[in-house]
């Protein structure tokens, strides 16, 4: 098939790649000259495991190209996805601006059987709304579906070509039967092909982050209450993750979730209720909960240092919202970073991708290590953030060597608690105690 991307951000790129690499002449459009020449070179501006192989290979075999000519890419197009950013505005809803100036501006070049595919993360509606509005440009019915994406930013091209299910909403059964031949060749072991309304398709994607937002919250929570009441909520954890009815997955206590979804997706979802006059209590219970879960290790380091931290140095492992990328957007690290740094406390930082990000932040207010161990030389105290393969099991007797004091504070509960007091460490974790 012949397809248009629009949108060459996280999830553009990922879509038409995948797309690309199952055979399909894909040509994805951006607006950012810089950025399109960049990609031609094979030169990917994020970091996903697999992407900038995969892009190298398609755009060689002549099945991927990128360009900023939005009427050449649409007008052969079958079918035309919009993968356009769709960030929080001011009042938490989502900012749909670059997404009505792309309707707009595919308008006028669209086939007349072309399928039009919203898979930005949109409030329910807008696939109506899209639906409305390119009927009053163009004169006639087009056929717009909404594909919603459900990719994790580090496992991004394992969970489009393996995915647990598709879900796809449309209004007629030639779209359904259209974007079910496209999503073949990744169902073949069975998973679902759901088609619903769009209306649904829009909602399934806001419920399903919201859920998992909802666990992680739930779980810093019941850490925070075993910490107080003598708990360990390790224990606990496996105590009620072999229920079959609650299991393990998002289930892991530590300082909060981020990243571009969960963050917006919670509190566009919190946005649309109120705008319908539904009360979303539990919604912004969530928010609230995982915002005070980022001052967690921050409150427990100036504890230690009784309130002190002018001077003092202290060592940050990770810095990525969470581990196989270099996404920073809503990072934990960020608001420990923030804080230490108003104290008058010197920060050594290290992340395996995220450090040029970070720097681009606080510039030379921290001093950014290539090696984890360089970090910790002279530090005060070591805080580890991201869970990172590499530092869950680190030289513990380099890393003592080093330091100045043997003070760690674990974010993401990689340690044991007695085998860092027997190396000769004070050990603070999330939801157990401290050693």
């Amino acid at each position: 098939m012949k397809i248009a991307v629009v949108g060459t951000g996280y999830v553009g790129l990922v879509t038409g790649t995948c797309f690309a690499d199952s055979g399909n002449e894909v040509v994805c459009v951006d607006i950012d000259e810089a950025k399109v020449a960049a990609l031609t070179e094979g030169n990917v501006p994020i970091f996903e495991p697999g992407l900038e192989e995969m892009v190298l290979d398609n755009v060689r075999d002549g099945r991927l190209s990128f360009t900023t000519d939005l009427a050449g890419a649409v007008t052969p197009a079958e079918i035309v996805y919009l993968a356009v950013g769709t960030p929080q505005g001011d009042d938490g809803a989502a900012d749909l601006s670059a997404l009505w100036s792309v309707v707009e501006g595919i308008a006028p070049h669209l086939r007349e059987d072309a399928i039009v595919v919203t898979k930005s993360t949109v409030p329910v509606g807008t696939n109506a709304g899209i639906y409305a509005r390119l009927k009053e440009l163009t004169g006639r019915e087009c056929d717009v579906a909404s594909n919603p994406e459900f990719l994790k930013e580090g496992a991004a091209i394992d969970d489009f070509e393996k995915p647990d299910r598709v879900v796809v909403g449309v209004r007629n059964d030639r779209t359904a039967e259209i974007l079910r031949m496209l999503y073949e060749p990744f169902l073949r072991n069975e998973h679902p092909f759901l088609v619903m309304t769009p209306e649904s398709a829009e909602m399934t994607k806001y419920v399903a982050n919201a859920l998992l937002a909802t666990k992680i919250s739930f779980i810093n929570e019941m850490a925070n209450l075993c910490e107080r009441m003598g708990g360990d909520i390790n224990d606990v954890r496996r105590g009620i993750g072999h229920d079959s009815r609650i299991g393990f997955a998002f289930l892991f206590p530590g300082v909060g979730y981020g990243g571009s979804c969960f963050p917006k997706d919670v509190r566009a979802l919190s946005a649309m209720a109120t705008h319908h006059g539904v009360e979303p209590r539990m919604l912004d219970s969530v928010d609230a909960v995982n915002r005070a879960q980022k001052n967690v290790m921050l409150e427990k380091i100036d504890t230690h240092f009784g309130g002190k931290l002018a001077g003092k140095t202290i060592a940050v492992w990770g810095l990525a919202f969470k581990p196989r990328t270099d996404d920073i957007r809503e990072a934990p690290a960020l608001v420990l970073i923030d804080h230490l740094l108003k104290e008058g406390a010197k920060v050594r930082a290290h992340d395996p991708e995220a450090m040029a990000n970070v720097q681009q932040i606080y510039g030379d207010k921290v001093a950014f290590c290539d090696k984890s161990t360089d970090a910790v030389r002279g530090a005060d105290a070591l805080a580890i953030m991201t869970e990172w393969n590499e530092y869950k099991r680190p030289n513990w007797q380099e890393v003592s060597d080093l330091m100045k004091s043997l003070a760690v504070f674990d974010g993401r509960n990689l340690y044991e608690p007695e085998r860092m007091q027997a190396r000769g460490f004070r050990y603070f974790s999330v939801g157990r105690p401290a050693v």
